[in-house]
């Protein structure tokens, strides 16, 4: 479901040569391909030497449905565009792997944030598709509690606010950039980074005042959306049909997905070849942010590359 090709069709690393290995990356909710990109992300995998060298990986990193580049509320539909959910994106996804770019196998997974909750649903679903599954910042369970409770009062603040006119407005309603920074700051940082940052409240107002008056360009359907697609995760009942080796990271800061729940052991006992690396909390952390930088689990990835059988293309 992407519009034309070139630049608008998927950004990313795209070497597809004999004998280049295939792997997927996805990124999370209101992101692009194009945020998997940076120094902190690209700058330590894709390099000479690194776990996914492109010299030896075709790297594939496609814009999700509804964000980036892909087909969206905002082209034209507005609040009449298709209802999507992660199942959805993730059939797209699968297409756009297996129809269009020809691959059979892919070496594996790899997704942050939302993307990570992708590809817990792509083990399931498709279980024979890849070698490895890189599930980060994200549970293998059905979405709630905080994290289900805070994607809601974003949905509802623009919803409740008038100037959304069910969908159809002139101007973006003012709630979609103040329902965003509220939630980046109640679910991104981790406490000791945030800390860190802003120890005083002169310098917590700075960092506030600077995200309420910096330039806001997402689109409030575009927002609604990609928030609601999250509604009906779960792929908690298939875990037992996953094949692949799996990697499951998370951050023990991690404010969305907190680790004393248990949740991650008590679920990876259902999978046959899965490991867990809790990334430990500091002043250098980021909370739910943490693995957008791969030098906190590259390692980890690179030992599972190497362990993990390649099963062909």
């Amino acid at each position: 479901m992407h519009k034309g090709r070139g630049n608008g069709e998927w950004i990313g690393v795209f070497l597809r040569r004999r004998g280049r290995l295939p792997v997927l990356v996805l990124h999370g909710t209101a992101g692009s391909a194009a945020t998997m990109m940076g120094a902190a992300f690209a700058g330590e995998l894709f390099g000479p030497g690194q776990p996914l060298d492109a010299s030896r990986y075709y790297i594939i990193i496609p814009d999700g449905l509804g964000t980036g580049k892909s087909a969206r509320p905002s082209d034209v539909l507005r609040a009449t565009f298709p209802r999507y959910n992660y199942e959805d994106m993730v059939d797209a996804q699968y297409r756009l792997v297996t129809e269009h770019l020809k691959v059979k196998r892919l070496r594996a997974i790899i997704g942050n944030l939302m993307g990570g909750m992708h590809t817990w649903i792509w083990g399931v679903k498709y279980p024979d598709a890849m070698d490895a599954l890189v599930p980060m910042a994200c549970q293998p369970t059905e979405m709630s509690s905080r994290n289900w409770a805070m994607r809601r009062l974003i949905t509802d603040s623009i919803r409740n606010d008038p100037d959304w006119a069910k969908g159809n407005y002139t101007k973006q309603p003012r709630s979609a950039q103040f329902a965003s920074v509220f939630f980046g700051v109640a679910t991104l940082g981790g406490n000791l980074g945030w800390y860190k940052a802003a120890p005083t409240r002169a310098q917590a107002d700075q960092i506030l005042d600077a995200r309420l008056k910096a330039p806001f360009t997402a689109d409030a359907n575009d927002i609604l959306y990609q928030w609601e697609s999250s509604g009906d995760y779960n792929p908690a009942p298939g875990l037992e049909r996953i094949k692949a080796a799996v990697l499951a990271v998370n951050a023990a800061d991690d404010e969305r997905n907190p680790p004393e729940t248990g949740i991650m052991e008590r679920e990876l006992k259902r999978v046959k070849n899965a490991r867990y690396y809790l990334i430990p909390a500091s002043d250098q952390t980021a909370g739910h942010g943490t693995t957008g930088n791969a030098k906190w689990w590259k390692a980890q990835l690179a030992d599972l590359l190497q362990k993990t059988p390649h099963r062909g293309m």
